[in-house]
């Protein structure tokens, strides 16, 4: 297993445990998250919330990435 503990027993999905928030809003990413998700210092990230279920942190080119598979697919059904 990579770093931190699978969530309710499920491979790759993990609990890499908690964060402070400080005074100017800053949190410190666990070292394993950072590793097996490889963010690098000076990466940027993007950062999305739902008022309901919460906050999610990824890098950028994720949901690029989703984004374009979707558009392909809505390409294909014309």
């Amino acid at each position: 297993m990579s770093g931190g503990k699978h969530l309710l027993g499920r491979p790759k999905r993990h609990i890499f445990g908690t964060a402070k928030v400080g005074e100017k809003g800053q949190i410190v990413i666990p070292k394993d998250a950072r590793t097996l998700f490889g963010i690098q210092p000076g990466d940027t990230l993007l950062i999305l919330g739902d008022e309901q279920t919460g906050i999610i942190v990824t890098k950028p080119d994720v949901i690029e990435t989703a984004a374009a598979q979707i558009f392909e697919q809505m390409e294909r059904q014309k």
